[in-house]
């Protein structure tokens, strides 16, 4: 029953994902035609996809996450999650909807609770720590694209909202703002506590923010290019394959340039950085209960829901970053040739760019359900464990990347050399994880051992006992 709803749920959002990104194709081409007809001016779809991508999809994404993580923890701990809540009409009061109902109290109850201030908090401060927490988390999704650029009503429409030549910079100097926020909230709130969960917010971000930048050098060396949009950007190239063939001359398979296969370590080392920097378990030492209280502490109301739902909007955006470097963007692994050729494709652009964004979002949607498995299996990083975990193994690491990548596309050009080497890396870390520790296969011989002895004991004690002449019982 439990697996049926889930099934019933991930449908209606992957037929979500397919009607909202066709309803942003058609837009955008409609914005675009009238644009070039009436103002003879191009990039309008700018307007529509700011409005769908990001106030639609990313929102409402984030918001929805906030039942998503709690239902998803009551699965993994195998008890009841949220489904007090109720909605006052008829028929309805006695259903859980599969807790639904409390996204609509939470939102409720952030709008109307009452916002406090500490007596000597800096007023301007205060209330700015909130604004520079969500702010920059937010306008990072401006430079991801979330489908192929394709020409609708004759108008070529990009899928993003804004198309920067320097979206990969963008994106680490927006990143960098958000440490401003935290600083901010901690301090201006004047309470010794807040200000610790900030210092230590702050001091972990900035750590990170080193291999968050080594991490993706190998990617713009392989791509030769810091954009993430467009013909000529890094999602659509790695559409390319490094080997390839046709079955029957027309479906096109092979192995894609995606840049887990290229830079599976960038991959690990930009997703752990930016896994830090969202401060979430097992990195969330500033907001540990046991231990600090964190920098937003003297926060209620929307100020707190603001805090809040800056890190939902932040899993959204970390995996959308994520799918648009190392998994392809909008690309599927392979037909994407085929697909793109079909006649009723060719004929409807905006059904084509339904599929890539449907396919996009689907990424993006198993990257959150990565993330939320982290959460809940890991526990807590302690603080020093942090800090050398970011200073002595991934910026060393990061570091070695670099030189390894130039040296192999220097090499061969064609990435296939870089390929080669990155499933080395892969083999390796899957030998790792699937190897027990050192001290686990001790237990384990030292169990297998106890076992055995007690075995050949019981079985020697069993021949003794039959050998017994029948007179000596």
């Amino acid at each position: 029953m439990r697996l049926g709803v889930i099934f019933f749920i991930l449908s209606l959002i992957v037929g979500a994902f397919f009607v909202l990104m066709g309803a942003a194709y058609g837009l955008g081409g409609l914005l675009e035609d009238y644009g070039l007809k009436e103002w003879q001016y191009r990039g309008l779809s700018s307007l529509t996809n700011i409005a769908i991508l990001m106030l639609v999809m990313v929102m409402v994404f984030a918001t929805l996450l906030t039942l998503a993580e709690r239902k998803w923890s009551s699965f993994m701990q195998d008890r009841v999650g949220p489904n007090r809540a109720r909605l006052p009409i008829p028929g309805l009061k006695d259903a859980s909807l599969a807790g639904v109902p409390h996204i609509i109290t939470d939102v409720l109850k952030m709008l109307t609770k009452e916002a406090f201030r500490p007596k000597n908090a800096s007023k301007l401060l205060f209330n700015l720590g909130p604004m520079l927490a969500f702010a920059p988390v937010f306008a990072l999704f401006a430079v991801v694209p979330a489908g192929p650029t394709l020409k609708v009503f004759d108008n070529p429409v990009t899928m993003v909202s804004t198309n920067l030549d320097f979206g990969l910079l963008f994106l680490f100097a927006i990143a960098s703002l958000a440490v401003y926020g935290t600083s901010l909230a901690g301090w201006a709130s004047n309470n010794k506590f807040a200000l610790l969960g900030g210092v230590r917010a702050s001091s972990q971000m900035i750590s990170y923010e080193v291999a968050l930048g080594l991490s993706l050098v190998g990617m713009m060396i392989a791509f030769s290019t810091v954009k993430l949009a467009g013909p000529d950007g890094m999602s659509e190239m790695q559409m390319q394959y490094l080997w390839s063939t046709k079955l029957g001359g027309v479906f096109d398979v092979g192995l894609p340039a995606w840049g887990i296969f290229i830079q599976p370590l960038g991959f690990l080392l930009f997703f752990a950085a930016a896994f830090a920097e969202t401060k979430r378990a097992p990195f969330d030492a500033p907001e540990g209960e046991s231990e600090i209280v964190g920098y937003f502490l003297e926060y209620s109301g929307m100020q707190f829901g603001m805090f809040m739902i800056a890190e939902f909007v932040e899993i959204v955006v970390l995996a959308g970053v994520l799918v648009a470097i190392f998994f392809g963007g909008w690309s599927l692994p392979f037909g994407n040739e085929w697909l793109m050729n079909l006649a009723p494709m060719r004929e409807h652009p905006v059904l084509l760019g339904a599929i890539f964004g449907t396919v996009f979002w689907v990424k993006v949607l198993l990257v959150v359900y990565l993330q939320m498995v982290i959460r809940w299996t890991m526990p807590r990083f302690r603080y020093d464990q942090i800090q050398k975990l970011g200073w002595q193994i991934l910026l060393p690491v990061g570091i070695a990347n670099v030189f390894i990548s130039g040296a192999l596309i220097l090499f061969d050009p064609s990435l296939r050399a870089l390929a080669i080497f990155g499933f080395v890396v892969i083999g390796f870390f899957a030998f790792l994880t699937l190897t027990p520790p050192k001290q686990v296969r001790q237990q384990q011989e030292a169990a297998e051992d106890h076992g055995g002895g007690h075995g050949h004991a019981a079985a020697a004690a069993h021949d003794d006992h039959a050998a017994l002449p029948a007179n000596t019982h």
